[in-house]
C-alpha cells in the first residue's frame, strides 16, 4: 500500500520560494520558517535539495497535476470508455 502523498506544483513552487527567501541578503533559515510556519530543519532539509540538484528538476517528487472540474470530468469519461 503507497500512503506516500502527493504535492501539486503550487506547493512545489512554495518550496522553490521559500528556499530562495533564504538566500536574499539579511535573510535567516530561522526567520522565513518563522513567517511561513514551518519548522527550519525542513527549510534547511529543502535548501539542501535545491542545492543538490545542480539544475536538474526540483523537487521532482509525486506532483499531482492540477486539473480543473471539467478536466477531470474529462478525464473520469475517458476512463470509463
Amino acid at each position: 500500500m503507497n500512503k506516500r502523498r502527493k504535492y501539486d506544483q503550487d506547493f512545489k513552487r512554495f518550496k522553490r520560494n521559500a528556499v530562495l527567501l533564504c538566500s536574499e541578503p539579511g535573510r535567516t533559515v530561522s526567520e522565513v520558517a518563522q513567517n511561513l510556519d514551518i519548522a527550519k530543519d525542513l527549510l534547511y532539509r529543502w535548501r539542501r535539495e535545491y542545492h543538490m540538484a545542480n539544475g536538474k528538476s526540483l523537487f521532482p517528487g509525486n506532483g499531482v497535476e492540477a486539473l480543473t472540474k471539467e478536466q477531470k470530468r474529462i478525464r473520469e469519461l475517458e476512463k470509463q470508455l
